[in-house]
């Protein structure tokens, strides 16, 4: 509590949105590790870069779209990145990606042991996924950046006014410039879809059919709240069932979509391998349907609820340091939860439901399978306990 208190004070006094994840990052440059922050194009990284600078006086920056930049980093010797970073408290790497090799050089930065702290950015490139997992493991913190999260926003105006612009929430989403440009907000998510979200995977590696990933990933937007089938995409698609799982995977690591698979332990007739894919913004989602027409003409809005709390869970347990794993559940009489929590040893259900006034209840036969279970019913009415820091 005295965390959030402090960031509503900075927030006031700066007239920024303060992300959650600052407070984690600041703590951890006493262990002298190298910070790697990932997370999709325009959520905010470099702009959270110049806010963690404050206080310091000596800091570098250097921004690999630089080509002088990556050509300071790239292919140098421990020497080399000695004498390049050891004189500065603080040296912030932007969009690392560029460099090439750059897991093999932040495993260097890290062996080096220097008073300077290092924090790398990462857009949602896979190569910079790739390459940091392998030669720099146990030497680096990572986090991911997500658009902005509901209760960021509550710090910064109030519980009260993000309930009044739940609507609108949504139907445009959480990225920082929607927020900051609400009268902006259909040019700006037209623009990140036509011109961003793809691009490090029409980038990628084996790639060789963008227009199959816009098909997919507009097939997994008509499904949203749905279960996945990979057979009906690819026959949707016409491609094989694996390119389809592969793409999937791809626009995962690309911040995109997440999937969460179905739960099963005990009962015979529970679905074992399906999938629900979530948007990690709704405005995203909606974007690459060139829908934005306002709830009250929407056929989609208990699905679109459900992706808000979803993905905010997302973030909520990411901010937290929270490693619960998250499923759905249904069977083959199509008895179904939402939202299955499983943190040690503990299974937390929800469902999640637009309408308050709606009536649910856990299905008996889970009840009866998995009776230490808690069930929730999420609705407008009851949502920030949901969405807030710390576990059930």
């Amino acid at each position: 509590m005295r965390l959030q208190i402090l960031f509503l004070y900075l927030c006031k006094k700066t007239g920024m949105i303060n992300r959650i994840i600052k407070g984690s990052i600041l703590s951890d440059y006493k262990r002298r590790k190298v910070i790697v922050l990932l997370g999709a194009r325009q959520v905010g990284k470099t702009t959270l870069l110049s806010e963690l600078c404050e206080g310091k006086d000596r800091v570098l920056s250097l921004n690999c779209d630089n080509v002088d930049d990556v050509l300071a980093l790239e292919g140098k010797t421990t020497t080399e990145l000695r004498q390049l970073l050891s004189s500065y408290e603080l040296v912030f790497i932007d969009e690392a990606q560029r460099v090439k090799n750059v897991g093999l050089t932040l495993k260097m930065i890290g062996d080096l042991k220097l008073e300077t702290q290092v924090v790398v950015t990462g857009s949602s490139s896979l190569d910079m996924a790739d390459e940091i997992n392998e030669p720099a493991t146990g030497r680096l913190i990572e986090y991911n950046l997500f658009p902005f999260s509901l209760p960021e926003l509550a710090l910064y105006s109030s519980e009260r006014e993000e309930n009044r612009l739940l609507e609108n929430r949504m139907i445009y989403g959480l990225y920082p410039e929607v927020v900051t440009e609400p009268g902006d907000a259909k040019r700006t998510l037209m623009t990140l879809t036509n011109n961003y979200l793809y691009k490090d995977l029409f980038a990628y590696k084996g790639i060789k059919k963008p227009e199959l990933i816009q098909k997919l990933v507009r097939a997994l937007a008509l499904q949203l709240g749905s279960e996945v089938s990979y057979n009906e995409l690819s026959n949707l698609l016409g491609v094989d069932r694996g390119t389809v799982e592969t793409y999937i995977n791809l626009l995962e690591k690309c911040f995109v979509v997440f999937r969460l698979d179905s739960f099963s332990r005990n009962l015979r007739n529970e679905i074992k391998k399906g999938k629900k894919v979530y948007f990690y913004d709704n405005g995203v989602r909606n974007a690459v349907l060139s829908n934005f027409a306002p709830l009250e003409l929407r056929n989609d809005v208990g699905a679109l609820w459900e992706n808000l709390m979803v993905s905010e869970r997302v973030k909520r347990n990411a901010y937290s340091g929270n490693y619960a794993q998250l499923f759905f559940w249904r069977t083959h009489e199509q008895q179904e939860i939402d939202l299955i929590e499983e943190q040690d040893g503990m299974l937390h259900t929800f469902e999640f439901k637009w309408n308050g006034k709606a009536r649910s209840s856990q299905p008996k036969v889970f009840a009866s399978s998995y009776p230490s279970s808690t069930y929730e019913v999420i609705t407008p009415e009851n949502y920030w306990a949901f969405l807030k820091s710390g576990n059930n």
